[in-house]
């Protein structure tokens, strides 16, 4: 039963009239459901509901769509609507910001700060245009509001989802008026696109065409249609430009046609802030101008979070003024939409909250990209569904539901906290939603059931729908049944058989049976034991910590599953406080000798604190100021020079050669990101260019030449250790293999599949990145194809900050903790977890023996911590007294055969 319309607010206002006019003219039709008028009027079901809600008026379009699928007269509703524009006042409660949803079309009078990349993609004459940029950079709206507003002809626009001929053919029923089953049909040929639509076709999130569609004969059929259009315009996440590579006309395509979306300058984000407020007659406090610029000046993701705190900051304006005390009230950039989210949650009841959480992880893939779901899919109770678009967390479109944005994931840390938990639950669903669907689409063929293995792995606890339980109820049924028919044809065969040979058999069948039995017993008694072991041993750590690890070390010899591996890992680092500085931490580097650490701050100091006279007196100097937050610093591979750079764009040079520092130079160039090839310093600003300098102990350094890539501005580099390949990680979020052996003639050589904020080379061909929750290591031995060799997870919090030296690899997270890798041939160990920071932890760096690693934090210390780099067995037993007895081995392991960890 459809769940009842809110009633409308008292009063006489024309809005209130409209609306309850469009109520009157719904139930005139029969009352259908929202759902059912969304099929009709290729709106979502939430804009429909919207229209009649009283609280803002519809679009043009979005009235005259209600009206001709209630069967009225669309002209006759656009003259009521004009009057009701005319008739309200301006400058009411409809905010002109959008929140954390893409902007559309009808937003293009509120869509500002990105005009001169509108005006290039409405000029250009290339047939094929590649957008491409990091999530929340604002590609979708750009293209929407921007490119598509602002486009006379007809724009067919769509998304490929997981079925791409479906998604066109939706997509052009709704601009032709036409069938969307036979419009599918006909586009069964690729060529049929252009002829259906001989004008500018845009494709959204193109990267769903590998996230969200796994049939590869789909995948090929869009590039090729749309390789034949005559004006095609694609937006691209920056990290699946590896994917678009693997198709050569797609390549041919986009040779030389591509737009690099990255983030806004100071003035674009000027406009963007401001003039939507201005439009709707308001503005924004000097003071709140000041703060947004500081939060979001050079981020590339955050302009959906901007866009919501504005949006939130709106509801708390002081008249018609946007103020600094509104926008805190909110909770800022960085909590408003987590604040957001949760007080929705928290709204519903327990049942309604379950069913949001089943919803939103429905909404996500196992890599953290979001996803397009049908309503079928989701058997969401329509309050729960339509709370969470009400608050713009997700988007209603047609029958589809989808988050309003990937930031959700990043920002809602009870979202985030799930997502983490649930990583092999969301991939096996996406997997079983999957199959369900392709059973479904053929007619239920008995062919495409899960057998064996497969039927057996699905998790215990997955969330299913109806179709979903029919699928698993017939897989299980169709594998019964050949198990049955295995069973009766092998009676008959025994049937058959002589006495004796029958007999034979059997005993042999039996004594196979009862071996294979026993051992599959002895394997799950191991693991049940194993795994109660190691939950004993970390209720053990704090009551006896030598018992505990030994328990660890012999669970993890008896069965090297991955929980008994992480109960090896040393919790107990030792640590020591070097220093309390006056302002957070914001960048770190370990002199190559061991002996000095240099740290950045946010109030611009650099200060040098050497190690060498540890643990006390503690030296430490002030090396240089800049005005701005210290963004990264660089050491030459003699520890005698250290490079500053900061927000401001300033580069200062110190020498630290003899202990104290000693300025040298600022150099006359702006940065963004800076790094050593040798003994030259290599800087990059916002044209991208790379600029070497030499020289650099005299007072004024000289630039030996210039050379630039083509990539954009540049976050990052790091150059291998011979100086011949430059990592350049872009604001976009990619990162570039480039030749440099040459100045004069940089070759870009390789492109990493992976999106990434950081690079660091160590070794002559290991790189390491990092991106969200995850840091990548890559073998670069040849720089034109590199080899992902393993991935390191967080363990649940972003990544701040990570480094790689001497076969290990120290993890910052921004939940305070700090992990410690070990590296050898197989997968990468965990050997200690590092707590001590009361905030994130902002930077981290390894001495060059990896045995002491520094962090420095939000909370304004810089810790010094001694980490043992052995194997673990050899640090566990080297600690382990008294050891472990045959009595404390069977109070722990049971009957299990008596295996001490530690031999004497």
């Amino acid at each position: 039963m459809p769940r009842r319309e809110r009633p409308l607010d008292e009063g006489e206002s024309g809005l209130l009239r409209f609306a309850a006019d469009l109520r009157r003219l719904r139930e005139r039709a029969g009352s259908p459901t929202y759902r059912e008028l969304s099929r009709r009027a290729h709106y979502s079901a939430a804009a429909l509901s919207e229209a009649a809600g009283g609280r803002k008026l519809p679009s043009l379009a979005v009235t005259m769509a209600y009206a001709k699928a209630c069967d009225a007269d669309p002209e006759e509703w656009a003259r009521r609507w004009r009057a009701v524009v005319e008739s309200e006042p301006r400058g009411g409660n409809d905010s002109p910001y959008v929140g954390l949803a893409m902007f559309q079309p009808d937003d293009a009078p509120k869509f500002f700060g990105r005009e001169r990349l509108t005006a290039e993609l409405l000029t250009t004459r290339n047939r094929f245009t590649g957008v491409f940029g990091p999530s929340g950079v604002g590609k979708s709206s750009l293209l929407r509001a921007g490119l598509i507003a602002r486009t006379r002809e007809p724009v067919l626009l769509f998304t490929p989802g997981a079925n791409p001929v479906e998604e066109c053919a939706i997509a052009l029923a709704r601009l032709t008026g036409g069938e969307a089953a036979t419009l599918s049909g006909e586009l069964g040929d690729p060529g049929a696109l252009s002829r259906r639509h001989p004008h500018l076709v845009v494709v959204d999130q193109f990267e769903e065409l590998f996230t969200l569609c796994r049939n590869e004969e789909l995948r090929r059929w869009l590039i090729e249609a749309l390789v034949g259009c005559p004006k095609v315009v694609i937006g691209v996440r920056a990290d699946y430009y590896g994917h678009c590579a693997q198709y050569p006309d797609l390549v041919d395509a986009l040779e030389g046609t591509q737009l690099l979306l990255g983030p806004m300058t100071p003035d674009e984000l000027r406009l963007a802030i401001t003039e939507p407020a201005a439009v709707a007659g308001a503005k924004v406090e000097t003071a709140l101008l000041a703060r947004l610029m500081a939060d979001a000046v050079g981020q590339a993701a955050v302009l959906p979070l901007l866009s919501h705190a504005l949006a939130e900051t709106w509801q708390h304006r002081r008249g018609m003024t946007l103020t600094l005390a509104g926008y805190e009230e909110v909770g800022g950039l960085e909590h408003a939409v987590a604040r957001t989210a949760q007080e929705v949650f928290d709204g519903l009841s327990p049942a309604g909250q379950e069913q949001a959480r089943q919803i939103l992880l429905r909404l996500v893939t196992a890599d953290d990209t979001k996803r397009r779901a049908h309503q079928a899919e989701l058997e969401a109770d329509d309050e729960v569904l339509f709370a969470l678009a009400a608050a713009r967390l997700v988007v209603i479109d047609r029958d589809g539901v989808e988050l309003a944005h990937e930031a959700l994931i990043r920002s809602w840390p009870t979202f985030r906290r799930w997502v983490e938990e649930d990583r092999e639950n969301i991939k096996a669903q996406r997997e079983l939603t999957h199959a369900t669907q392709t059973w479904e689409s053929l007619d239920r063929d008995p062919g495409v059931l899960w057998r064996g293995r497969r039927l057996m792995n699905v998790p215990a606890g997955l969330s299913l729908n109806a179709k979903e339980r029919a699928f698993l109820a017939a897989s299980l049924a169709a594998e019964e049944e050949v198990s049955a028919s295995a069973r009766r044809r092998t009676r008959r065969q025994r049937q058959l058989l002589a006495a004796l040979a029958a007999l034979v058999v059997v005993a042999a069948s039996s004594t196979v049976f009862a071996l294979r039995a026993g051992i599959a017993a002895d394997e799950q008694r191991a693991n049940a034991a194993v795994l109660r072991a190691v939950g004993e041993a970390t209720a053990l750590r704090s009551t006896n910590p030598a018992l505990a690890q030994q328990v660890a070390l012999a669970a993890y010899q008896l069965v090297p599953l991955p929980q008994a591996r992480n109960g090896l890992r040393q919790e107990d680092v030792p640590s020591q406080v070097l220093r309390e500085a006056q302002s957070e931490v914001t960048a770190l580097v370990v002199g190559p000798t061991q002996q000095q650490v240099a740290t950045g701050h946010r109030d611009g100091t650099v200060v040098l604190t050497t190690l060498d006279d540890l643990p006390s007196p503690r030296t430490s100097h002030d090396a240089t100021r800049h005005s701005g937050a210290v963004t990264a610093l660089a050491m030459d591979s003699t520890g005698g020079l250290i490079a500053s750079a900061a927000d401001d764009g300033t580069v200062h040079l110190v020498d630290v050669s003899l202990g104290k520092p000693r300025e040298l130079a600022a150099l006359p160039v702006r940065a963004t990101a800076i790094a050593w090839q040798g003994s030259t310093l290599v800087t990059t600003g916002t044209d991208g260019a790379l600029s070497f300098w030499t020289d650099l102990r005299r007072e004024r350094p000289r630039l030996l030449t210039t050379a630039q890539p083509g990539l954009g501005p540049l976050a990052g580099m790091s150059f291998r250790p011979d100086g011949q390949v430059l990592a350049a990680v872009t604001t976009g979020h990619a990162v570039h293999l480039v030749d440099v052996s040459d100045p004069r003639d940089v070759k870009l050589l390789s492109l990493t599949r992976e999106f990434a904020r950081s690079a660091q080379f160590a070794g002559a061909d290991r790189l390491m990145t990092t991106a969200g929750t995850a840091v990548h290591l890559w073998d670069t031995t040849d720089p034109r194809d590199p080899v992902l060799r393993a991935v390191i997870r967080s363990g649940g919090g972003e990544v701040t900050s990570a480094w790689l030296a001497a076969g290990r690899v120290a993890v910052a997270t921004d939940d305070g903790l700090v992990r410690l890798w070990q590296l050898g041939d197989g997968e990468p160990v965990e050997q200690a977890l590092l707590r001590g920071h009361t905030g994130p932890v902002t930077a981290v760096g390894l001495t060059p023996r990896g045995d002491e690693v520094v962090t420095g934090g939000a909370d304004r210390a810089v810790r010094l911590w001694n980490a043992d780099p052995r194997d673990p067995a050899v640090r566990i037993c080297e600690q382990a007294f008294p050891r472990m007895s045959r009595e404390q081995w069977g109070q722990y392991f049971g009957d299990l055969d008596f295996t001490p960890p530690c031999q004497d």
